[in-house]
């Protein structure tokens, strides 16, 4: 008997990394599994993708693709060994709904500012009890923004800090309310340039540059899955 934690093994070679394809779950992958409990990794089919794949991929467990993905993207490769790290399978600390509103090639974004170095948010705030995410972000962006808004779908869903985060797509009315008038803890809403989003200290970071390249190509179908270790949104992201 061994107390060993489940972990996987990094399999990178010259065409990609090598992964299982869910056969339950469309264009869902996970790492093969080691240790314990391994046998609980779902039936599916090996495969090998590659770099540009994975990044927009739905790899799970996600802590662990997001420190695998780090070391492949930033040119460090990745350990042999990485703890199967899930970050769904806890209950939240608390979960958040944010709003993605895009107006003539810029979005909207919550600016403030820290040892006086800019920093911006997605707009939104804390799902209450009894609420519905999508219910969240309609209260909360006509609380932030003064805006009217209607929900397209969700986008992504980001786990950070033992928070669960959704993000929508919204359909936008009306102009930014005045300052005195909006609940967004002294923020200022600031319309940013889409192309300047991957280099934006923006949180959550992993959201940058692919709300940039999905509006450049196609939102996803299905909401991307994605977990943020990021701490410092000055940090280059492409991953």
């Amino acid at each position: 008997m061994t107390d060993e934690p489940p972990s996987v093994h990094v399999q990178l070679d010259g065409t990609g990394l090598a992964l299982v394809r869910h056969v339950d779950e469309d264009a869902t992958y996970s790492f093969p599994r080691r240790g314990p409990g391994r046998g609980r990794t779902p039936d599916g089919t090996p495969c090998v993708l590659p770099l540009a794949e994975a990044l927009h991929a739905r790899i799970r467990p996600l802590t662990t693709a997001e420190t695998v993905l780090r070391g492949w993207a930033t040119g460090r490769t990745p350990p042999g060994t990485v703890p199967w790290d899930d970050p769904t399978a806890g209950r939240p600390v608390r979960v958040r709904a944010g709003g993605i509103v895009i107006r003539d090639g810029r979005m909207l974004l919550i600016g403030f500012e820290e040892d006086g170095e800019p920093f911006y948010e997605i707009p939104g705030g804390g799902v209450e009890d009894g609420e519905e995410p999508p219910a969240a972000v309609v209260r909360e962006l006509r609380e932030e923004t003064g805006l009217t808004v209607r929900v397209r779908g969700e986008v992504a869903r980001v786990w950070k800090d033992g928070r669960r985060e959704h993000y929508f797509l919204l359909d936008a009315e009306g102009r930014i309310g005045p300052r005195e008038e909006l609940d967004n803890h002294g923020g200022t809403p600031t319309w940013i340039p889409l192309d300047e989003l991957p280099t934006t200290a923006l949180w959550p970071k992993r959201l940058g540059w692919r709300i940039a390249h999905w509006h450049a190509t196609n939102w996803p179908a299905r909401p991307a899955e994605l977990a943020d270790g990021i701490h410092d949104l000055r940090a280059d992201c492409t991953w």
